[in-house]
């Protein structure tokens, strides 16, 4: 079980390390059946951390209030969609990059259903579990969206109080995210020494 802030530093990878692009064409791939899953969208196989590009999903150790008036944790109900839309739409998965400062490469994940509703269609992972309000845009570190159309899918979701977007205190990710990042900002500053200049004397 991953602490808060474990999480926090997890969710804030893509706000803080540079994505390197991989020049090869991707080699699609299923999410293997042996991935530990770490968050709403991140797993882990062999000692490697894949997370979903773009895609932010809640914190663990933060909670919402769900309509019977419990507690919930967020970040479990991130996990428990991101579980239950990969096993039910078995998406195939390219590497987008990678992240220098630690073992995790960033994916995009497709789904294309043979039968049911969406026969035909192309579903793309990280567009699911924002749109139905599981997950979150990605943001750098100025509030801009890592990768612009999931920001328009989480705005209809928003607007359609979709999934988490349905409960008035949800902890909203990104915000909480940014706030650490500029105390952390503000607390390195405040620790940098000061430097007085020295003047000549006067003649």
């Amino acid at each position: 079980m991953q602490t808060f802030r474990q999480t926090l530093f997890a969710g804030s990878l893509l706000l803080a390390s540079p994505v390197a692009p991989q020049p090869a064409a991707p080699a699609w791939a299923p999410v293997p059946v042996s991935a530990v899953y770490q968050t709403g969208d991140s797993w882990t196989d062999h000692s490697v951390t894949y997370r979903l590009y773009g895609v932010q999903s809640c914190l663990r150790g933060t909670a919402f209030t769900n309509t019977h008036g419990q507690r919930r944790d967020c970040g479990e109900a991130s996990l428990a969609m991101l579980v239950a839309l990969v096993r039910d739409l078995r998406p195939l998965c390219a590497v987008a990059g990678q992240s220098p400062a630690a073992s995790t490469l960033f994916v995009f994940c497709i789904a294309q259903p043979t039968a049911g509703a969406g026969a035909g269609s192309r579903i793309d992972l990280g567009t699911a579990l924002i749109a139905t309000g599981f997950a979150f845009a990605a943001q750098t570190p100025d509030g801009q969206p890592v990768h612009a159309p999931y920001a328009v899918a989480e705005q209809v979701a928003q607007k359609s109080r979709a999934g988490l977007w349905a409960f008035a205190d949800l902890p909203d990710p990104n915000a909480i995210i940014l706030r650490r990042l500029g105390e952390r900002k503000a607390s390195a500053a405040t620790a940098a020494p000061t430097l007085i200049p020295s003047f000549p004397a006067s003649p």
